[in-house]
């Protein structure tokens, strides 16, 4: 592919490859050329992050390979692909290691649930374990992570898979987005101001702007809020680079349901809505907020 053969090409520059993409999605086959574009990538040795990254930012990645990227992109596997199975391997015993620790030390047992578990092994590995006779069931402070711990397991079946993509992402969406996330209402009402004032002046105006469910969305990414399906398709984007996607959604959410929240004057009122949006509708709000996302950042969206 053009795209990643010439580092100053990209694939708007290719006439027939436009042609081609027009063609494959009008007859359904949406997005074959992007899967052999992953394909050629995954083949590399060592694999090019940036490249990876960028694929990410620009297309949804297929489902098949979906784990795979995201482990190569959070540093749970190294570039080298013919390490994967060793360093696979030592992610394995990293994680029966914690297990059977924090089972001697009596912080979990057969009953506790899996998600608390994963808390408990995050917890001793960032030394941030309660002591044991402090130990109470988690509390609010950890709603994030249980969060998006939930979300995970209905992503991935494998219980060492989920624990290391949980901790991996946790850990690199505070790193790298931590000075960030405080600032994304302020860019929500920027881009709400933009798209329709007349929802943003009923928002100011109810009192409910500034009690829009932030947490669940910025906070927690969605889990919670969009099933996993949806859910998914948003994480490609933040696991490569961007939490500016998190605003587009919410953008759109808000957008979507602007009729709705025109006819609620109580702030309650429109953040139970809100905390619980229909499921059913989620995958056009995605698409559509990842089309605005491209419109707004300037960067090539996956149509022609």
């Amino acid at each position: 592919m053009h795209m990643f053969n010439c580092p100053g090409g990209t694939m708007a520059d290719d006439p027939q490859r436009n042609f081609r993409s027009a063609y494959y999605e009008k007859v359904g086959f949406r997005g074959v050329e992007e899967k052999k574009s992953l394909e050629i990538l995954l083949k590399d040795n060592p694999l090019d992050l940036e490249k990876l990254s960028t694929f990410s930012q620009r297309f949804p990645l297929p489902s098949m390979y979906r784990i795979h990227v995201w482990k190569v992109l959070l540093g749970i596997l190294p570039p080298h692909s013919d390490s994967h199975a060793l360093v696979g391997g030592y992610r394995k015993e990293q994680y029966q290691d914690i297990l059977e620790a924090l089972e001697v030390m009596r912080y979990i047992n057969s009953s506790t649930p899996s998600t608390h578990v994963y808390l408990r092994m995050f917890q001793l590995e960032s030394q941030t374990l309660p002591r044991c006779s402090e130990t109470s069931l988690p509390d609010e402070e950890n709603e994030d992570f249980l969060s998006i711990s939930r979300a995970m397991e209905e992503i991935v079946d494998d219980p060492v898979d989920c624990y290391w993509l949980v901790k991996c992402f946790v850990n690199q969406y505070h790193t790298k987005f931590g000075d960030s996330v405080p600032h994304l209402p302020k860019s929500l009402e920027h881009y709400l101001s933009q798209e329709e004032p007349r929802l943003l002046n009923h928002l100011k105006n109810s009192g409910a702007l500034h009690q829009l469910p932030y947490n669940l969305w910025f906070r927690c990414c969605f889990a919670g809020c969009l099933p996993e399906s949806s859910l998914q398709r948003v994480w490609d984007k933040v696991i490569s680079g961007s939490c500016k996607i998190l605003v587009f959604v919410a953008l759109e959410i808000l957008l979507s349901y602007k009729i709705i929240l025109m006819g609620i004057n109580r702030p309650e009122g429109m953040v139970k809505f809100l905390c619980n949006i229909p499921q059913e509708n989620t995958d056009a709000i995605v698409t559509k907020a990842i089309d605005l996302w491209h419109k707004y950042s300037g960067t090539l969206i996956h149509a022609i």
